[in-house]
């Protein structure tokens, strides 16, 4: 089970851009996520007749690594680890670690 989804709002913890809060858009892999706003960088492209496209510098949103953010808490507007709840019924949920209130998807 994935701690860190698709829409999560996250804050970045350690980096270039560190306190920095976006929402997750993509899982690129089991380990790295694209956060809307962060890690982008500048990405020299050439123009391409065939497709219509023209050159030039644009902004690219790059994958962060999913151990350098944290989901956040909008009670405590902190930033907060992510636990596993075992419901009687037998399914699982993401929980705050702080609280141990469940993550609203």
């Amino acid at each position: 089970m994935n701690k860190i989804r698709k829409g999560d709002q996250v804050i970045v913890t350690t980096g270039r851009d560190k306190g920095k809060r976006g929402t997750v858009s993509l899982r690129v892999d089991e380990n790295r996520i694209v956060v809307d706003g962060v890690n982008v960088v500048k990405k020299h492209v050439k123009p391409n007749p065939l497709k219509g496209t023209t050159g030039g510098v644009v902004d690219k949103t790059m994958p962060i690594h999913q151990s350098n953010v944290a989901i956040y808490n909008a009670a405590t507007g902190k930033g907060d680890r992510v636990g596993i709840k075992l419901l009687t019924d037998g399914k699982k949920v993401r929980v705050f670690k702080s609280s141990g209130e469940e993550i609203k998807a």
